[in-house]
């Protein structure tokens, strides 16, 4: 039997205050199976980012334990961690973080260089996702030629083009219009029933509704889930 995708144990952040220690993430249990579209949900300041950050081995944990594909991350150095990010996890964020100068193709195959992937299998593995993403008509855009919805989808296209084995979103919907938003939310919808487990940060209630599960975060914790 495989291990889940993700497991938290106790997971603990907390950042170092004048006024003391604010506690952003609270020994948090979770397990996240494979397959699962898990909606974070809460107000600002409620630890929905922090926990994503760790999630995604973007900052380490003050405590506890952080499994993904039952790989401790505590026993990974920094390129250990690199690695990990590279192969397991796709990131998805609200203002798409695509390199300017490059073009559409050239974004996406972007973790396959630093994976080491030849040249011809970066254009195929790349055409490809574009296709999945229904933009083969925008490979040689670059961002300032894309409109918002479309950067977002070769984000996407990025996040999914190395197969990993969780995709976290990061307010994929906060920076677009309702109707652009929808769409994205769509293919989300179809990611996931391609079987990728997918981790979403949001403000909107309407939007959570869209995942498999909701957990409703505050001061830390994991206050309810539905």
């Amino acid at each position: 039997m495989s291990p889940p995708v993700l497991e938290l144990r106790k997971l603990t952040r907390h950042y170092p205050t004048p006024a003391g220690p604010v506690i952003a993430v609270h020994e948090m249990d979770l397990i996240v199976a494979k397959g699962d579209f898990i909606a974070l949900l809460g107000p600002s300041g409620c630890g929905k980012s922090s926990l994503l950050n760790l999630l995604g081995c973007l900052d380490r944990p003050s405590s506890g334990e952080l499994l993904i594909d039952g790989i401790p991350v505590s026993s990974l150095d920094d390129d250990g961690l690199a690695r990990l990010r590279n192969q397991k996890i796709g990131f998805v964020f609200q203002h798409y973080h695509l390199l300017p100068r490059m073009s559409a193709l050239r974004n996406v195959e972007l973790p396959m260089m630093y994976a080491g992937v030849s040249p011809e299998q970066r254009r195929e593995r790349a055409l490809q996702g574009l296709e999945r993403v229904h933009l083969s008509h925008r490979l040689d855009h670059t961002p300032s030629m894309l409109s918002g919805g479309e950067s977002q989808r070769v984000a996407i296209a990025r996040a999914l083009v190395m197969n990993p084995s969780l995709v976290l979103a990061d307010e994929p919907t906060g920076n677009l219009d309702t109707r652009t938003g929808e769409e994205i939310m769509q293919l989300f919808e179809l990611i996931h029933r391609d079987g990728t487990t997918l981790v979403m940060v949001t403000h909107s209630p309407e939007m959570a509704e869209r995942a498999t599960r909701i957990l409703r975060l505050r001061d830390g914790r994991i206050e309810s889930e539905t």
